[in-house]
């Protein structure tokens, strides 16, 4: 049940910054800064949720970047050299998408 509610918690976050950044380029999305802090906060909060899941959950799907999200979490809280929105926007507009639809299978 417990891994269920964060792969429900995590598709949302991914919902949100579809939507959000629905008709946005890389240069208008660098400009908005209310746009910036939303995303980036809800990459943080997915990258958060890696550590609530089991680890044997974990395991069985591979196909989730478990690590690497929780990576990107640790690079947005914690603020090593910046955070590069250029690597946002890529995150947001190839591996947001994708993660979406391996998180819509799982629910």
């Amino acid at each position: 049940m417990r891994n269920e509610i964060v792969i429900q918690k995590m598709l949302a976050y991914t919902m949100k910054i579809i939507d959000y950044c629905s008709g946005y380029t890389y240069k208008s999305f660098s400009e908005d800064t209310k746009l910036v802090d939303a995303c980036v906060f809800n990459l943080s909060q997915i990258g958060e949720l890696c550590h609530s899941v089991e680890d044997s959950f974990a395991k069985a799907h591979p196909e989730i970047p478990w690590h690497e999200m929780y990576g990107l979490r640790n690079r947005i809280v914690h603020d090593y050299d910046g955070v590069n929105l250029l690597l946002v926007w890529e995150i947001i507009s190839e591996d947001i998408p994708r993660l979406k639809e391996i998180l819509s299978h799982l629910t």
